[in-house]
C-alpha cells in the first residue's frame, strides 16, 4: 500500500510541468517582451517543452530503467527535477530558462516511465490495474490544485513564484527512497529470493505498435478538451477568463470520475471496454458540437471526459500486461511517449478541422463520429484483442505487494 501511494505522487510532477505556469503566462510575456520571438520561446520553450521532451525521450528512459534499474534513476531524476525546475526563479535570461525546461522535460520522461514501471513491478493482477488507473485520477485532480497554487504564488511573487513549487520533486524523492526498493526479476509468484534472468526476451514490437497507434488517437481525444474548450466556449459567448477556467475545471472533473468507473469494471475484456469508452467519448463530442449553450457544452464535455478517464488506464494496462520484467520499462516508455505526442498532434488536428469546417464546434462533431467508428472497430477486433497475453504472465520482485 505504501509503495503504491508514494508512486502515485510522481505523476503530479509531470502535470506540474505545465499547469502551474498557466496563471503567470501573461506576466512571463510582459517580462520578456523585449526578447525577439519571445512569444514562441515562452509558448513553445517554457510552457510546452517538457511535454515534447517526454515524447522524445520516454523510450530512452524505458531502456535506462530496464538496463540500470527503475528506482535509482527515478530518485535521481526527481532530485534533478527539483534543481532544474526551480532554477528559472533565479535566472534573468529567457534562453537559459528554456534550457532548464529541457532539463525538466528529460526528468519528467524518466519519472513517468520509471514510476509507472515500478507500479507494474510491485503489483500484479487486478491490484496492478487499479494502481495504474489511479495515476490518471491523481494527475487530473492535482492539475486543478496546481493551477490554483500557481495563481496564488503568481499574485504574491510574480512570474517567478510558481517555479518554487518544483522543489517538491526533490522532497518527494526522499519518500521514494524510504519506501521503495529496486525490484529484480523472479520466475515464480511465490519465490522468496530474487533471481536474475540470464536471457532478455524479444520486444513485442507489433503488439506495442498497435496499442500505441490506438493510444495516439485516444490521446488526441483526451487533450482536445484540455486545450480547445476555451475556444469552443468563446464561440458560445463565454469571454471572461475566470468563467472559462471554471467551466474547463468542471468538465475536467469527469476524468477522475471515469477512472473510478474503470476501477469498477476493469475485469471486462479490453475490446468491450474500448467500445464503451470510445462510444462515450464520441457521444460527448457530438453533443458538444451541437450544444446551444455553454452550460450544455460543459455537461457534454464532462461526459466526454468520463470516457477519457476510462480509456487511458485501459490502454496503459493493456500495454503493460504480459510484458516481461526485463523489457517492461521499454514498453512503458513507448506508451508514455505516444501519449505525450498526442498533446502536440491534438492542436494541429483540431485547428485543421476548425479552419475547414467553420469553427471548433463542427470539428468536435467530426471527432465524435471518428470516435464512434473506433468503438465499432473495437468490437470488430474483439477476438484479436482477446488473444493478448494473460494478465500476470510474469511477476515482479520478491515481496511484491498484492
Amino acid at each position: 500500500m505504501a509503495q503504491g501511494l508514494i508512486l502515485l505522487l510522481p505523476c503530479t510532477l509531470s502535470v506540474m510541468g505545465i499547469v502551474v505556469l498557466i496563471p503567470v503566462l501573461p506576466q512571463l510575456m510582459a517580462s520578456f517582451s523585449h526578447v525577439p520571438g519571445y512569444q514562441y520561446l515562452i509558448q513553445g520553450g517554457v510552457l510546452t517543452m517538457p511535454a515534447l521532451c517526454i515524447a522524445l525521450f520516454s523510450p530512452l528512459a524505458g531502456w535506462l530503467a530496464d538496463r540500470y534499474g527503475r528506482r535509482r534513476i527515478l530518485i535521481g531524476a526527481m532530485v534533478a527535477y527539483g534543481v532544474v525546475g526551480i532554477a528559472p526563479a533565479f535566472l534573468q535570461d529567457l534562453y537559459a530558462i528554456v534550457a532548464t525546461r529541457v532539463g525538466v522535460g528529460l526528468c519528467e520522461a524518466v519519472i513517468m516511465t520509471a514510476s509507472t514501471t515500478l507500479i507494474s513491478d510491485y503489483f500484479h493482477g487486478h491490484a496492478r490495474e487499479k494502481w495504474l488507473a489511479s495515476q490518471t485520477a491523481v494527475a487530473s485532480l492535482s492539475s486543478l490544485a496546481l493551477i490554483m497554487i500557481g495563481g496564488v504564488l503568481g499574485s504574491a511573487y510574480g512570474w517567478r513564484g510558481p517555479f518554487f513549487v518544483y522543489a517538491f520533486g526533490s522532497v518527494l524523492a526522499i519518500g521514494v527512497w524510504l519506501l521503495t526498493w529496486e525490484p529484480k526479476f523472479n520466475n515464480s509468484a511465490t519465490q522468496t529470493h530474487n533471481v536474475d534472468d540470464p536471457e532478455t526476451p524479444a520486444f513485442p514490437w507489433a503488439r506495442i505498435a498497435g496499442i500505441c497507434a490506438i493510444t495516439l488517437f485516444a490521446s488526441v481525444m483526451f487533450y482536445t478538451i484540455q486545450t480547445q474548450s476555451s475556444l469552443a466556449l468563446a464561440s458560445l459567448g463565454v469571454q471572461d477568463p475566470a468563467r472559462l477556467s471554471v467551466f474547463t475545471a468542471i468538465a475536467s472533473l469527469g476524468v477522475p470520475l471515469g477512472t473510478f468507473v474503470y476501477r469498477a469494471v476493469l475485469r471486462w475484456s479490453i475490446g468491450l471496454l474500448l467500445c464503451i469508452e470510445f462510444g462515450i467519448i464520441g457521444i460527448g463530442f457530438v453533443l458538444m458540437g451541437k450544444a446551444p449553450t455553454a452550460e450544455m457544452f460543459v455537461a457534454a464535455a464532462a461526459l466526454n471526459q468520463i470516457g477519457c478517464g476510462m480509456i487511458l488506464p485501459t490502454l496503459l494496462v493493456w500495454a503493460t500486461r504480459g510484458l516481461h520484467f526485463q523489457i517492461r520499462g521499454r514498453g512503458t516508455g513507448a506508451w508514455q511517449a505516444t501519449f505525450a505526442v498526442g498533446q502536440f498532434v491534438c492542436g494541429l488536428v483540431v485547428t485543421w478541422l476548425a479552419l475547414r469546417l467553420g469553427g471548433p464546434l463542427p470539428a468536435f462533431v467530426v471527432l465524435g463520429v471518428s470516435s464512434a467508428i473506433a468503438a465499432l472497430l473495437a468490437i470488430a477486433g474483439h477476438r484479436v484483442i482477446r488473444t493478448s497475453p494473460p494478465l500476470a504472465t510474469h511477476t515482479s520482485s520478491a515481496g511484491a505487494a498484492h
